[in-house]
């Protein structure tokens, strides 16, 4: 256990995190489904109690939400206010609701942290929850859950973020639009980047996810806390089955779940003020935000990330840390290969072997935390561990929207940072670094450059998709659906090799 920091001589105006809570609703044992916004609510009672402090969820002067896919809400955060017993002043930025992105979480605590620090609020709540299990049994029985309704008159909460879109008309017209299908290639460009053949991937996918499995299985907020083997990751069965290939079910995220996270950030004169204990206290030292080209089809290349890598390092250098020095690390894990190009970007290793772990709550596929609101548990769990850490420790939060697209970073601590809580917008030198040509009408003969084959759901292979090269440098989009194709695609390395592409996105090996 740590020394409590001392609260002397600290700038009023730090940031500090002073209390986390997270909540697994397990409706699949029998408890009642809550809709999500009664999941942050719960969420945010339990990080006021984590807080050891008086009257900290009255003390509360904004609320932001993490966006919330399973329900759709107006004022997200003014209902969970009127859950909590929170009444919020009226001015701008009290209720506020993210647009999409597993970066939201963390890029909500950066601009939380920048607000604090400036005087603008003293006590924050950031938060989100999802219910999705039980939105999917209701859609299947064509019915809906008595859940919150809000009028159409009802203010809508102020919007935090920009809207960007996932996919190009290219990519649209050309059926590549869903995370099963783009993560998936670029694990095949990852693997022909570092010259392994498909047996050896396949093992390193195994033991990277093994070890995410074993941290979930010794996390007690974790929604699956099973221990597995890199065999049985990788073996396809009935209850683990090929999706996008080389992704069986048990490497894709998962998103069955009911959960809710809360954290509660504040200046360090209104923790003393609510009478937190200084041991409770856990520090944004530094944050950084960017994000990658838009349109997969527009990236340099495929097995890299120019933002994680500019931003990911640069939050590092403001913090005053090396990777070294990092206690914890947890890299954002909706797929195996967003953590590999992340963990490659930043110098954190493979996260196989003797190497650190990768993940403080197992990842999206075994702790949860779906769709947008991941981080948030990850920041919960990461503060857990930096109060227990020796006095000093620091941890490392990455967080990731889109296709490896949109990024943000926190550095946390559980000593106050030399020179206060420090922040950048990397997003003028990514942007610097230029882009690639798509190929939105020429066809013709090009070169593999990424590939998958989604599979049916009896985990049969379906259809192959490519990213390929023409000759000239563009980038185009294959749709493979001939037998021999999608099997050679199956049984052997594809990259590099030839394709043709029909100006209606049909293709054919070579």
């Amino acid at each position: 256990m740590l020394d409590a920091p001392s609260s002397t001589n600290l700038d009023p105006r730090l940031p500090v995190v002073i209390g986390v809570g997270q909540l697994n609703q397990r409706v699949d044992r029998g408890e009642p489904a809550l809709e999500p916004v009664d999941l942050v609510a719960e969420a945010a009672r339990r990080a006021a109690a984590d807080s050891g402090g008086r009257d900290v969820l009255a003390a509360i002067d904004s609320i932001r939400i993490v966006s919330i896919l399973s329900w759709r809400y107006r004022n997200p955060g003014a209902l969970v206010a009127d859950r909590i017993g929170c009444s919020l002043p009226d001015r701008p930025g009290t209720s506020v609701y993210s647009t999409v992105g597993g970066n939201q979480p963390q890029s909500l605590l950066n601009r939380a942290a920048l607000d604090i620090a400036a005087g603008r609020n003293d006590l924050v709540l950031v938060g989100g929850g999802e219910a999705w299990r039980t939105r999917t049994r209701f859609r299947k029985d064509g019915s809906q859950p008595e859940w919150t309704v809000e009028p159409d008159d009802q203010p809508a909460a102020e919007v935090f973020g920009k809207e960007l879109p996932m996919a190009s008309d290219l990519e649209l017209s050309r059926g590549v639009m869903m995370p099963v299908q783009v993560y998936p290639m670029f694990e095949s460009a990852w693997r022909a980047a570092n010259g392994w053949t498909l047996d050896e991937h396949r093992d390193r996918l195994g033991q990277l996810w093994s070890r995410f499995s074993e941290v979930a299985a010794h996390n007690p907020a974790a929604w699956i806390q099973q221990a597995y083997t890199p065999e049985q990751l990788m073996t396809v069965g009935p209850d683990n089955r090929m999706i996008g290939l080389p992704y069986p079910k048990l490497l894709n995220s998962n998103n069955a779940v009911e959960q809710g996270a809360a954290v509660l950030l504040c200046s360090v004169e209104k923790a003393r003020e609510l009478g937190v204990p200084s041991d409770r206290w856990v520090f944004l030292h530094a944050g950084t935000d960017g994000a990658d080209t838009i349109y997969v089809s527009n990236r340099l290349t495929l097995d890299a990330s120019p933002a994680v890598r500019l931003a990911g390092r640069r939050v590092l250098e403001l913090a005053g840390v090396g990777t070294d020095d990092l206690a914890h690390v947890d890299v954002y894990s909706c797929f195996p290969s967003a953590v590999q190009i992340a963990a490659h970007e930043i110098g954190l290793g493979s996260g196989i072997g003797s190497d650190r772990p990768l993940t403080v709550t197992g990842g999206l596929s075994f702790a949860g935390g779906p769709w947008n609101n991941y981080v948030t548990h990850g920041v919960a769990t990461m503060a857990g561990l930096l109060r227990d850490a020796d006095a000093g420790a620091t941890g490392l939060c990455t967080a990731n929207g889109g296709f490896i697209t949109k990024h943000a970073f926190g550095v946390y601590g559980n000593r106050p940072p030399a020179g206060g809580f420090r922040h950048d917008d990397l997003q003028p030198a990514i942007d610097a670094l230029g882009k690639t040509e798509a190929a939105t009408e020429t066809a013709g003969d090009a070169s593999v450059e990424a590939y998958t084959v989604m599979h049916d759901r009896d985990g049969q292979p379906e259809t192959g998709f490519v990213a390929a090269r023409l000759a000239d440098g563009r980038r185009t989009w294959g749709r493979l659906t001939e037998p021999a194709d999608v099997k050679a695609m199956v049984t052997a390395e594809c990259v590099g090799r030839g394709v043709s592409v029909g100006s209606d996105g049909t293709g054919h090996l070579a």
